[in-house]
């Protein structure tokens, strides 16, 4: 380890227990791995056990900068686990998601600033991009590298069919290129990054690897690298949803929403004036202004967000993370609802019937991705519906995340029959009925649920 080299000690989620312990020297000298005891990853069973501190060792690939990069990162954390279970898998979840973020704030700036070489069709005509793909081989090599490959099962959006075709080799030069811009930065995010850059090879086998098909039994990760790439390639909502699902049940999720300010007027402007008002004000350590990371663990009862990652700071969290409870609001006329920005994706006809039949009043919030079920978690708005036209199926990794994060803050998330959603059937959402709700209070979601069953013979879904 180089002697210039700076290195922090990482607390892991803060829904554990935690000693701090403050270090006032003026310069934080390197560490070493100290070791762990964390459950075996892919066992069926998992004792409680007393887990020890956690130390990063952080292995530079250049110099930082000095004291400013550094100033509010002096504290030193050490942590007293407890028996969460799924504690490392969280830790390293959180870390790629945000990692996965400032992945995509760069390909976004870069889409919105330049040209749009770099949106791609898939078959059914949807986009994909640089981010896509970059992403998911970011995840996937993170995930393979702190757990084992043979540990690691991924089901995931993309493939690599587009990418190994004689005439995409620009494409795949680009997204090797992001990816090794990316990993290079694992330090500052208090993971371990490559030995060396990865090559085209490398990149595919990472993105060909996330090739589970789900199912009842066993652990795998559902990831949407980006989801709501139309929002993304616009330069308005996306979000990078990781979740982990064990015999058929969710019981982690990560939701990286890189435009969702802390503020939550903002949802309610498209997200170019959101930018051009950040350029204007200037921005602290510890700014909420450019986005943020939820996350959950089954059965903890509560859900968490922490502010989005600056690269040039090594990460701390979740020194900065906050509790998250979804709305206490249960009168239809005071309740805000989310729908899908998209008429493809949701019948907004049928929605805004529901809509007056229960009583609510304010327009609804059209907003692209998963970050709907962000505004719920956080209790920005209290409902989403989406109703889907004949044909469409829903797939796992579009609500995994969302769902689990919703429950842990309090609400409830169900099909319009008011069914658990099913994420054991592989891909898709198998045997949803009619539709998804979301809401922040069990009242309004038994109205809708009411709602949906006398307007459906109506609806032409």
């Amino acid at each position: 380890m180089p002697s210039n080299c700076t290195s922090l000690v990482f607390r892991a989620p803060h829904v554990l227990g935690q000693t701090r312990i403050t270090n006032n020297t003026n310069k934080l000298t390197p560490t070493i791995h100290v070791g762990t005891c964390f459950p075996w990853y892919g066992k069926k069973t998992h004792q409680k056990k007393k887990l020890f501190h956690i130390v990063s060792q952080l292995k530079c690939r250049q110099n930082y900068p000095s004291s400013s990069v550094m100033e509010d990162e002096r504290n030193l954390v050490v942590s007293s686990l407890g028996p969460d279970k799924y504690s490392k898998e969280l830790d390293v979840a959180v870390k790629a998601v945000q990692m996965a973020c400032s992945l995509c704030q760069k390909v976004q700036g870069s889409l919105i600033s330049k040209t749009n070489s770099q949106i791609h069709s898939k078959d059914d005509n949807s986009p994909v991009t640089v981010a896509d793909w970059s992403v998911q081989a970011t995840i996937s090599w993170i995930l393979s590298k702190s757990f084992g490959c043979r540990n690691v099962s991924i089901l995931a959006e993309e493939d690599v069919e587009s990418l190994s075709k004689p005439d995409s080799k620009g494409l795949l030069s680009a997204v090797v290129e992001t990816v090794n811009d990316c990993l290079v930065q694992a330090p500052h995010f208090g993971l371990q990054g490559p030995e060396k850059l990865l090559g085209s090879s490398d990149v595919l086998e990472a993105i060909g690897r996330c090739n589970s098909e789900g199912g009842p039994t066993g652990s795998f990760w559902a990831l949407d690298p980006v989801d709501g790439t139309l929002g993304f390639v616009r330069g308005d909502q996306y979000a990078v949803a990781l979740a982990l699902i064990e015999d058929g049940e969710v019981v982690l999720g990560v939701l990286g929403c890189p435009n969702y300010p802390k503020k939550k007027e903002w949802l309610s402007y498209h997200h170019r004036y959101h930018r051009i008002i950040s350029k204007l004000t200037p921005t602290t350590s510890e700014s909420w202004d450019k986005g943020c990371v939820l996350y959950a663990t089954k059965g903890s009862g509560k859900a968490w967000m922490q502010p989005l990652h600056q690269t040039n700071k090594l990460l701390a969290w979740p020194n900065s993370a906050i509790p998250i409870r979804v709305s206490a609001i249960d009168d239809p006329a005071l309740a805000t609802f989310c729908e899908p920005v998209e008429k493809s994706n949701s019948s907004h006809s049928f929605t805004a019937g529901l809509a007056h039949s229960v009583g609510l009043r304010k327009q609804p919030l059209r907003v692209y991705s998963m970050v709907k079920y962000a505004a719920i978690a956080r209790g920005d708005a209290e409902i989403f519906m989406k109703f889907a036209r004949t044909g469409y199926k829903e797939k796992i990794w579009d609500h995994a995340a969302g769902m689990i994060i919703i429950q842990e803050a309090g609400g409830v998330v169900t099909d319009a029959g008011g069914s658990p959603l099913d994420f054991s059937k592989g891909t898709f959402l198998e045997g949803l009925d009619r539709g998804i709700i979301a809401c922040g209070g069990a009242k309004l979601h038994e109205r809708i649920i009411k709602s949906v069953d006398a307007s459906w013979k109506c609806s032409s879904l």
